[in-house]
């Protein structure tokens, strides 16, 4: 599989695992949230909820994301997630 970076050149899983894992582990756990709060916000079963949990629902995920980002934008600004990375949403 390849990873699709920002800046449109593929790079392969393996390289863009090492390169991760020169991140502090803070970071790391910062990216692995938005990328988890980024793929709930998007998932089918939150989009098929009812309108009062799914707002429930999106508004701490949304919470999760800033956080993540806050972190992430601190080390790097390019690392943030913003709503054309996440799933289904390109």
């Amino acid at each position: 599989m390849i990873a699709l970076p920002r800046l449109g050149v593929p790079v392969p899983d393996g390289i863009a695992l090492r390169i991760a894992r020169q991140l502090p582990d803070h970071i790391q756990q910062a990216i692995g949230e938005a990328a988890e709060a980024g793929r709930l916000l998007t998932c089918r079963v939150h989009a098929v909820s009812p309108f009062d949990v799914r707002m429930e629902a999106g508004g701490h995920l949304h919470q999760r994301l800033a956080r993540a980002n806050k972190q992430l934008a601190a080390h790097d600004p390019r690392l943030t997630h913003g709503w054309a990375d996440m799933p289904g949403r390109r």
